[in-house]
């Protein structure tokens, strides 16, 4: 998740805490309205560790998919 927060203070010009704040805000609204299976791997994807923007691009692709978007 730290290149993720690092990712986000880069390109919004925020520090780091900011950064983490806003990453956290953004990822517990989505776990709130995603359909339990999506949530879920959002958190396993937390919880591994293995959150980079690779992981992340895949997981909104995935998203994009559910929606109807490719």
């Amino acid at each position: 998740m730290e290149e993720l927060i690092q990712l986000v203070s880069e390109k919004a010009g925020i520090p780091t805490d900011q950064a983490k704040a806003a990453v956290e805000t953004v990822l517990g609204f989505l776990k709130e309205r995603l359909p339990e299976p999506i949530a879920a791997q959002v958190d396993g994807l937390l919880a591994s560790g293995a959150v980079s923007t690779d992981n992340v691009n895949n997981v909104i692709q995935g998203l994009g998919g559910l929606f109807g978007r490719r």
